[in-house]
């Protein structure tokens, strides 16, 4: 046997192994296209690679699908026979909206044993399905090309006719409708995406009796229709029964008082006979912090402002290391930056300790909160069926000890109720129930509580309303609570306290602010002023109601009744209805407003029947007020001792804060063009100002910032005196804040003076919901100065300061100081004293000079005239340098011939007894030198 023989043997009894391909392929191929794409892609393998021949795979054979017919339309072919990799492909462009899919199998076999594919062996069956992408080919088409339709004058429809359009693309892509569009402009209709069409404000048939446009559609492969369709709308003349001028958007200026909310409204009943007419006007604050629009200041400013007696208890203070029973309970952000915590009826429970407990004894105390049933999201059920009876939520729980005996009380919600639970003496007196029905427990909105216990006289107000109890009555049976004192909030104990392993009545909602005051209670003008509603429905002028009309205002204001049987006088009572917000800078936002009306007529049959409306009131963005802090010059320049004393230096000794609102003015009228804008100037209150030192802490032991606290307490001002600054707080007019600010001064302690030292000073009101500009201030502190006002002490300090090796030349006036000492005077003032040293070095060049010509005309004519030595201009301030003292004697010529017409010389002598002097030439008649 050759060796192509035996190769050619070896090589056919090499196919040993068959083709492996994947049991199942999903493929995609798009409409109008035959290449089919593969997952996974295509490749059969061959254990017997690499051999020639048998480890190669020849081809792939398609057959039939479980329908009998898809393999037809599909081949396979091989793209690499060593890799195996193949391609599916269809004979022909696939039609997706004939078929959308396909499925086949198909199967590999390799090359055999030799090039005629002896002894080939093939793979197993793998299952292909083929999905036919669609393709946008088809545009929409209206099932009608006119569409007609009628309807009443005067109403506002939801749907007044419905146009479709149909697509013949298979997919839901391309298939469906995804929008219609009213191609003609200026119509009162609109359509929606499902081709409804409706009216955007009532018809009148007076002025327009058939309204023809056209609508097309669009399917969501943005192909248009290929034809549009006619609209044809018919407005029959009709009376509607309703309300006529309905405003949906009504727009709040704040600081604009009260305003009209339907100043054109009027109601039409179409000649319809009606007896009694009752309209509901509601607007929705709920959302608007705590209820409704109040006071931005915090708790404690607006206690102070309405003058609320001091004393409180804060129950459920912010965590900290003092108050750490509100640690575990979690908490809300709040828009008026109050903290709120969560109560979730059984785990969240806050043990106050006995020390704050014992604070709150006595049988005459104000307990006060803000509450809000069922947390944000859920509402608590409103009644519950029988045999379904939740227990009672406790908010307050409190056994405190008297004088000699121990009082008990609770304050506890179930359902739409309110209770008391009072026991003045656990031991002996029995308990006392106080029982309030209320709509507001049970609302899930944000309410204030205010419980006045005086017993046995109890008094509630809810939102600074009164509410009188509906129900008191004894409650014998229940067992004596133990003698012990406690205090726990959002539960009560159970019978196991001992072992403080059960509460029982766990509260479910949210809680804020809970106080208790003892002693005697708010008086109801105080507590009308801290928690009434400052905005609200109001009626304008009841003295223009009509005979038989009624009008009835909840105590939250958020809802007002109308009644009467006259429609004429209905109308006019309707458009006094008002809107009125007494905060300046009212909270922004939308308030959602309802009206709601029944009509009673003769035939109650045929009575009319209005839906109601719906709209917004819209409280626009207040003028924001500009806080300005001026009077306080970039640099404050004193001598270090003044700083070292036992009061220091005031700070802002001449601050003033001016707050401003700013406001478009229209200059039309005067021919202007644009705007303008025009800052008035108004009485604010703030409510905090800082003083900050920049750069670093102040050092307790080299420096600090005093500030009268007598005034503070007086003022009822609170202080926070840290290193790192200096926070007043408390609601208070800008006058006492100057007068505060004015007063803060800042003191150094014995040789601690440095050069410069920098504070910020800021103020805000609101609750830091405006601040003002920042004010800098520099502070230089002077060494080796003896007396800030004369300047020369600052020219010596400095020419020293710049010449220390200079100590010839005796300056007749003042004595320059010890050259030894450090005299630097740092900060703007620099600037000015080279300026001076500059200009003294000119002037003393010049006296040089001049003497030395005095001396040499004293030489050649000694007899001469005082004219004659008259030569120098001394019009102005005159500075003379005298190095050498006997001179004048043996010149015989005085100081006081140097000028005709000049006035005295002043000789200040300094301390330091040196020779140098300094003579200052005085300008005015007051004697006062000249500052530089």
């Amino acid at each position: 046997i050759d060796m192509s023989s035996f190769c050619l043997l070896c090589c056919r009894s090499a196919n040993k192994h068959k083709p492996w391909i994947e049991t199942e392929y999903q493929g995609i191929v798009m409409e109008n296209d035959n290449t089919v794409l593969l997952n996974p892609p295509l490749f059969a393998l061959d254990k017997d690679a690499p051999l020639h021949y048998a480890g190669e795979i020849c081809g792939f054979r398609v057959h039939n699908g479980p329908t009998g017919s898809s393999s037809v339309q599909f081949e396979a072919v091989v793209l690499d026979r060593s890799t195996g990799e193949g391609l599916v492909r269809s004979k022909e462009p696939l039609d997706c909206e004939s078929q959308r899919e396909h499925s086949f199998t198909i199967q590999a076999y390799d090359c055999g044993e030799g090039p005629d594919g002896v002894n080939s062996k093939k793979s197993h069956k793998a299952t292909v399905h083929v999905r036919v992408n669609d393709v946008n080919e088809f545009s929409p088409v209206f099932v009608e090309r006119r569409y007609e339709a009628s309807v009443p004058e005067g109403r506002l429809f939801d749907r007044i006719v419905r146009v479709e359009a149909l697509d013949a693309d298979c997919s839901p892509q391309y298939s469906q409708i995804c929008f219609y569009d009213i191609i003609t402009p200026s119509v009162p209709f609109v359509i929606d995406n499902d081709g409804n069409i409706k009216n955007t404000e009532p018809l009148d048939s007076k002025r327009q009796r058939v309204h023809t446009f056209w609508v097309t559609a669009f399917d969501c492969g943005k192909n248009r229709a290929q034809a549009d369709a006619q609209v044809v709308v018919t407005v029959k003349p009709s009376c509607k029964p309703g309300w006529i001028g309905w405003s949906k958007r009504v727009e709040y200026t704040p600081g604009s008082g009260s305003i009209p909310l339907f100043p054109s409204l009027h109601l039409e009943t179409c000649e319809e006979t009606v007896w009694n007419i009752q309209a509901t006007v509601e607007l929705q604050t709920g959302h608007i912090g705590k209820g409704c629009d109040r006071d931005s200041y915090s708790d404690r400013s607006v206690r102070r402002l309405c003058g609320a007696v001091r004393g409180e208890v804060d129950l459920l203070p912010p965590p900290s290391p003092a108050a750490n029973w509100t640690s575990a309970l979690p908490t809300l952000p709040s828009s008026d930056s109050s903290l709120v915590f969560s109560f979730n009826g059984s785990t969240h429970v806050a043990v106050v300790p006995d020390s704050i407990a014992a604070a709150v004894s006595g049988d005459h105390f104000t307990l006060q909160l803000w509450m809000r049933r069922g947390g944000i999201n859920t509402q608590p059920p409103t009644n519950q069926a029988r045999g379904n009876r939740r227990e009672e939520e406790t908010i307050v729980c409190s056994t405190v000890k008297n004088d000699d005996s121990f009082s008990h009380y609770s304050l506890s919600v179930h359902g739409c109720r309110l209770s008391l639970f009072y026991w003045p003496d656990v031991s002996a007196a029995r308990p006392v129930k106080f029982l309030w029905k209320l709509e507001q427990v049970c609302d899930s909105e944000w309410h204030h509580l205010s419980l006045s216990v005086q017993f046995p006289s109890v008094t509630l107000y809810v939102d600074g309303v009164t509410f009188d109890p509906a129900l008191i009555h004894d409650n014998g049976v229940i067992p004596n609570p133990a003698p012990r004192q406690r205090l726990v909030i959002g539960a009560c104990w159970g019978n196991d306290w001992l072992n403080q392993r059960q509460y029982v009545g766990g509260y479910r909602g949210l809680l804020s602010g809970v106080t208790v005051r003892p002693g005697s209670v708010e008086p109801h003008s105080v507590v009308e002023c801290l928690y009434a509603c400052r905005e609200g429905l109001d009626f304008g002028d009841l003295e223009t109601l009509g005979s038989g009309m009624k009008v009835h205002v909840n105590p939250s204001q958020s809802a007002l009744v109308l009644e009467g049987d006259d429609i004429e006088s209905f109308n006019r009572a309707v458009q006094q209805v008002t809107y009125r917000n007494s905060l300046r800078f009212a909270t922004p936002g939308v308030r959602p407003l309802k009206l709601t009306t029944s009509l009673r007529c003769f035939n109650e049959e045929s009575c009319l029947t209005l839906r109601q409306l719906e709209g917004y009131l819209v409280v626009l963005q207040p003028d924001a007020p500009q806080i300005s802090l001026s009077g306080v010059g970039p640099h404050l320049a004193r001598p270090a001792p003044e700083f070292e004393g036992p009061r220091g230096v005031p700070l802002f000794p001449e601050l003033r804060i001016v707050c401003s609102l700013s406001h478009a003015v229209n200059t039309a009228a005067q021919g202007m063009e644009g705007g303008a804008l025009m800052s008035d100037a108004v009485a604010h209150t703030l409510d905090g100002c800082e003083v900050q030192p920049l750069g670093e802490e102040l050092n307790p032991e080299r420096e600090e910032l005093l500030v009268d606290m007598d005034a503070l307490r007086e003022r009822g001002l609170e202080i926070i005196n840290t290193t790192a600054y200096i926070a007043i707080t408390g609601a208070e007019s800008i006058s006492v804040y100057e007068d505060v600010l004015r007063s803060v001064r800042y003191r150094l302690a014995k040789g601690s003076a440095r050069f410069e030292r920098r504070f910020r000073l800021s103020c805000s009101e609101m609750n830091g919901r405006y601040t003002s500009n920042e004010l800098t201030l520099e502070v230089n502190f002077l060494h080796s100065l003896d007396s800030l006002y004369h300047p020369s002490h600052l020219l010596a300090s400095q020419q020293q300061f710049l010449h220390p090796s200079h100590h010839s030349g005796e300056l007749s006036g003042h004595t320059l100081p010890n050259p030894h000492r450090n005299s630097v005077v740092p900060g703007a003032a620099t600037v000015i004293i080279m300026v001076c040293v500059g200009f003294l070095v000119v002037m003393v060049i010049m006296g040089v000079f001049r003497i030395r010509s005095i001396h040499r005309r004293g030489e050649g004519a000694r007899g001469g005239s005082k004219e004659d030595s008259g030569q120098w201009d001394d019009s102005a301030l005159t500075i003379i340098v005298n190095p050498m003292e006997s001179y004048e004697s043996r010149m015989g010529i005085s100081a006081d011939t140097e000028g005709e017409g000049e006035e005295d010389e002043e000789v200040v002598e300094s301390p330091d007894n040196d020779d140098q002097r300094i003579i200052i030439k005085k300008e005015g008649r007051d004697g006062n030198p000249r500052r530089y």
